[in-house]
């Protein structure tokens, strides 16, 4: 398709969309008002029973917030490093670390914990890896004791300075600004590879509004200025220019949805969240004035707020965080040696009982074969076999006639005898 040639719209055929959520809305190892089990011990990804589906996706649980973003330049650690150490002075922070690198990894570890609400404790790891087209990718993923509440602070900000002359906000898959608004590209090829990148590869939640009408300054307010706090980092606004709606909607339309005209719509991610239906996510009218699109805010907040598959690399994420999570207090400390200790135990306890067994068996056995010796009957005298054999008895029966048809000696020469 050309790109000053609107006059037909190509058809494509709509992906089937999935319709059967998975079972259960909370993790099955451990609920989320389970004060009983360690918070660092390893948990299953699991979302209550097991699908039957071999395919299904773990859901996100409701504890955790993830992102997924590049930062532009190459002194990503360095900025980290000052932004926490500011936010612990200022005791935003409970405390943060930088583990050891281990081994050949690319990879740098940040971890830190602050709370929430005055007594929700929060923990976060951040992963930054470089990159071969530039700049490094950061995965960061939080968890609290208690649902995630989009009122609370941004973790991002708990680890990013919430300025913009840091270039750390880039959506991972299609580059574009977390925290601002982009307009989509003139070309309609690089229309459709945006919307694609932005759906099938972004963690973030990505919202097109179409501009019905040229606006001013005012209506180019972003939307994520207007969000709640937990939702600011992992928007991405799309803009499409008056004249772009044709091209848009063929752009959009393998994904289901369909944007009106001076309306917005929430793209579906990958995978699909259960439930998603494009219209149920579609707002008829945006006014861009600078007021407060109240409609659409509700909207992407409804969204973000569905239950969803983990997008690709989101187990990871969550696993490191809950696996491999070092930034432990004193009374964490604690617990992970008793339960260590009680590991060991219980360990050694099997390891004997098993030994004992083992003892046990083996004197039965033993006792059982003398028992066996002795009532036991007498073996009898082996026989051979081959001198009961009909075959050998003949052959000796022909030896000895063998020897008595013998034809007898010949008389000598009677010239030769002795009269």
């Amino acid at each position: 398709m050309r790109g000053a040639d609107h006059g037909s719209v190509p058809c494509r055929r709509t992906p089937p969309r999935r319709t059967s959520p998975p079972a259960g809305p909370a993790w099955s190892a451990r609920a989320a008002d389970d004060d009983t089990w360690p918070w660092h011990a390893p948990l299953l990804l699991t979302d209550g029973p097991m699908s039957s589906t071999p395919t299904a996706d773990p859901t996100a649980p409701s504890t955790v917030w993830l992102a997924h973003g590049r930062h532009l330049g190459s002194d990503a650690a360095d900025v980290l490093r000052r932004n926490l150490e500011l936010l612990k002075e200022s005791a935003t922070l409970d405390d943060f670390q930088e583990p050891p690198e281990t081994g050949d990894a690319p990879e740098r570890i940040f971890e830190a914990r602050w709370r929430v609400a005055d007594e929700v404790t929060v923990r976060a790891r951040l992963s930054l890896a470089p990159v071969s087209s530039g700049g490094q990718e950061w995965v960061l993923a939080a968890e609290a004791e208690q649902p995630w509440d989009l009122r609370w602070p941004s973790p991002a900000t708990m680890f990013w300075p919430d300025s913009g002359d840091v270039f750390w906000d880039r959506d991972a898959a299609t580059g574009l600004r977390l925290r601002d608004l982009s307009v989509l590209p003139e070309e309609d090829k690089d229309v459709r590879r945006v919307l694609r990148q932005a759906v099938r590869g972004s963690w973030a939640v990505h919202v097109v509004v179409h501009e019905a009408m040229t606006t001013d300054q005012r209506g180019r307010r972003p939307l994520a200025d207007m969000m709640p706090p937990g939702l600011r980092h992992r928007i991405v606004e799309h803009r499409a220019l008056p004249h772009q709606l044709r091209v848009l909607n063929w752009a959009v339309k393998e994904f289901g949805v369909e944007v009106p005209r001076g309306g917005a719509v929430v793209l579906p991610g990958t995978p699909v969240p259960p439930g998603y239906d494009g219209q149920d996510f579609s707002v008829r009218s945006v006014f861009l004035d600078g007021s407060e699109p109240t409609e659409l805010i509700a909207t992407v907040t409804r969204y973000a707020a569905m239950p969803k598959p983990l997008p690709q690399g989101g187990e990871a994420a969550v696993t490191a965080l809950r696996e491999q999570w070092q930034l432990l207090t004193l009374e964490e400390e604690l617990e992970r040696e008793r339960a260590l200790v009680a590991m060991y135990a219980e360990a050694l306890e099997a390891m004997t009982k098993s030994r004992d067994l083992y003892r046990e068996a083996a004197e039965r056995a033993n006792e059982a074969l003398a028992i066996y010796r002795e009532n036991a009957p007498a073996p009898e005298p082996r026989t051979d076999p081959e001198a009961t054999s009909p075959l050998q008895q003949l052959s000796k029966t022909f030896g000895r006639w063998k020897g008595t048809l013998r034809p007898p000696a010949r008389d000598e020469d009677p010239d030769r005898q002795i009269s």
